[in-house]
C-alpha cells in the first residue's frame, strides 16, 4: 500500500469540525479503519455507527459518530456514559 494512501485517523479538532453528514471513507478514517473494510462492515450492516444509504451511497451522521467515538465539544476526554438500559 502506497504510503500517501494511508492515512491517519482524524484528531479531535478534525472530528469536531465535520460537516452535519460525511462520506463513509471519512467516518472509516475516524474509526481508524480502511475503505474496504468500512465498505464491507456497512453492506452487512455492522458499521459501528449509523449508517444512511441514499442513491447507492453511504453517509454517515457526525453526530453519531462524535457519539460513538465519545468525543463531545465540552471534554476532552472520551465520553462513558455506562452501560446502556
Amino acid at each position: 500500500m502506497k504510503a500517501e494512501s494511508r492515512r491517519a485517523a482524524l484528531t479531535r479538532e478534525e472530528l469536531l469540525a465535520l460537516p452535519a453528514v460525511i462520506d463513509l471513507q471519512t467516518a472509516a478514517r475516524a474509526f481508524g479503519m480502511g475503505r474496504t473494510k468500512a465498505y464491507d462492515l456497512a453492506r452487512a450492516g455492522e458499521f459501528p455507527c449509523r449508517v444512511l444509504r441514499i442513491n447507492n451511497i453511504y453517509h454517515v451522521p457526525t453526530a453519531e459518530l462524535l457519539r460513538v467515538l465519545g468525543v463531545s465539544e465540552d471534554s476532552t476526554d472520551p465520553v462513558d456514559d455506562g452501560p446502556e438500559r
